[in-house]
């Protein structure tokens, strides 16, 4: 059996200017970014939920948060957290640069670890984990408690998943992905787009 070639998905999203500066920026200072199709996936998932508040993790230079910014509420906010200043700073200028309105983002300069105890109790449509991969199990932890009924949980790096992945970074991803396969709240789906997705909704 013929394995098809997934490489055009990739290609047919078209980004626009504020996403290709933005990229752009991200190269100059060795800064992670999701693919186009990855973007486009949250967008989905920001629009399929209906997501007015959104918590990111890992803001990069904002090329995610863009994505996530144009699938949710025109009035919706994204929370979203990063350990880099210069990063943080990159993602500023990236939504003024799109026109985001100021009051639809919160940038968070610090850790993921000790940020996301802070945060409410299920109120949150959507979170995306895309920090320290290594830390993927312990963010996990903190976005079960902080998703609402119905909410999306998306984990990027799920590409360690495959058997042939060994180490640290796919331990730590195959942990995160058994507490979400251990809670039957979930109902996960593992998506081979970019560095590899699992997205997982929680009952409502």
């Amino acid at each position: 059996m013929s394995v098809t070639d997934y490489s055009y998905v990739e290609s047919a999203i078209v980004e626009d200017d504020a996403l290709l500066s933005a990229r752009a920026r991200a190269d100059e200072l060795g800064a992670p970014t999701p693919s186009p199709a990855v973007g486009a996936l949250l967008a989905l998932l920001a629009r399929v939920a209906g997501a007015k508040a959104v918590v990111e993790v890992g803001t990069g230079v904002g090329v995610s948060g863009l994505w996530l910014l144009a699938g949710m509420t025109d009035d919706g906010v994204l929370t979203t957290i990063d350990p880099e200043p210069e990063y943080q700073q990159a993602a500023r200028e990236a939504f003024a640069a799109a026109d985001v309105p100021l009051g639809r983002t919160r940038l968070i300069n610090g850790s993921p670890i000790e940020v996301l105890p802070r945060l409410a109790d299920e109120s949150y449509e959507l979170v995306f984990l895309d920090g320290e991969v290594l830390d993927h199990p312990r963010y996990l932890a903190d976005a079960v408690r902080i998703l609402r009924p119905g909410g999306v949980v998306v984990l990027h790096h799920a590409g360690a998943l495959d058997p042939g992945h060994t180490g640290p970074v796919a331990d730590a991803v195959r942990e995160a992905a058994l507490i979400v396969a251990d809670d039957d709240r979930f109902l996960p789906v593992v998506i081979p787009l970019g560095a590899g997705i699992l997205a997982a909704a929680k009952a409502r």
